[in-house]
């Protein structure tokens, strides 16, 4: 086993990589462990991200993190954290066909998937980049065009409402054959503003140019310009879940103002802590729970001393 790290840092994501750079620069002994599988990846264009007025596509913002991060040294395991310990001396982190690493905080920037929608003979649409997930990113760039969301119940229903305030008066919520059961209330508000609800389920798709063009339904064909799914995230948060870390009721993680879990020594940042699902929201997480890292290694350096 190799020599003690301060901070072991478990994603290789803009959040995982935001809070590798500030202990590096904190002049922290830490190393990152990737996977190879941030959902960042996935991002056609992201025009949130100040600086980049034009938008940026995510493999781009990966790979500009990786060269900032090379600059410092620090270490990279290319490889899954199969297991995360505890005991009195800090975590021991066992990579896939890798030794462990021992380290006295960790933070978990493992993220989230989005729930693939089950559209005909197309399984991953999503990853593949043919339906969006993120109207908060792109939702300007797709104003006043006719748009579709994928999804169902209340959360469906939440953001076809939010897509129809903000961008578009032309929005269907398609439910994939799904009952909608909504109360009186939230039924009225999609009625005000005219969310049409489709829950006849989709039989055929016409992919053009990229992207899904229409939607068969019996024998009706829907036309839409952009498509986007509301179905929900599966967090990454088993290493977490294996030392008993609070979770949320929506399955993220709790963590307190430091962004620390309920674990002593065991932080996250990104999209497995509740809140809005940003690159920017993500590095803010991170360099808040590298800054705390920093700081209490220093206290226990004094307290040694």
């Amino acid at each position: 086993m190799q020599d003690t790290l301060d901070a072991l840092v478990i994603g290789g994501g803009p959040a995982g990589m935001t809070a590798a750079l500030y202990l590096a620069r904190f002049r922290r002994r830490v190393a990152l462990a990737d996977a190879g599988e941030p959902r960042a990846a996935w991002i056609p264009a992201s025009h949130n991200i100040p600086f980049f007025a034009e938008g940026i596509p995510g493999p781009e913002i990966l790979a500009r993190q990786r060269e900032h991060l090379a600059r410092y040294g620090v270490p990279v395991i290319a490889a899954r954290i199969a297991r995360l310990e505890r005991d009195a001396e800090g975590f021991v982190a066992t990579p896939e066909q890798h030794v462990p690493i021992r380290a006295r905080n960790v933070v978990l920037a493992t993220g989230a998937v989005d729930v693939e929608p089950a559209l005909p003979d197309l399984p991953d649409a999503v990853r593949r980049g043919l339906v969006r997930y993120c109207p908060i990113c792109d939702g300007f760039e797709s104003r006043d065009r006719r748009i579709a969301v994928i999804g169902h119940g209340a959360r469906g229903a939440g953001e076809a409402l939010f897509i129809a305030r903000s961008y578009s008066e032309d929005v269907t919520l398609l439910t994939l054959g799904q009952p909608m059961e909504l109360d009186g209330a939230l039924r009225a508000r999609l009625d005000r503003h005219r969310v049409r609800i489709e829950e006849r389920p989709v039989i055929g798709l016409d992919v053009q140019g990229g992207r899904i063009a229409a939607v068969r339904v019996d024998e009706a064909e829907l036309r839409f310009e952009i498509l986007y799914s509301a179905l929900g995230l599966r967090y990454r948060t088993s290493l977490a879940e294996a030392l008993g870390a609070v979770q949320e009721p929506n399955g993220s993680l709790r963590v307190d103002a430091g962004m620390m879990t309920s674990v002593p020594g065991l932080y996250a940042a990104g999209d497995i802590v509740a809140g809005l699902d940003q690159i920017v929201v993500g590095m803010g997480h991170a360099a808040i729970a590298a800054t705390r890292i920093h700081n209490a290694c220093a206290a226990d350096r004094e307290q040694e001393g």
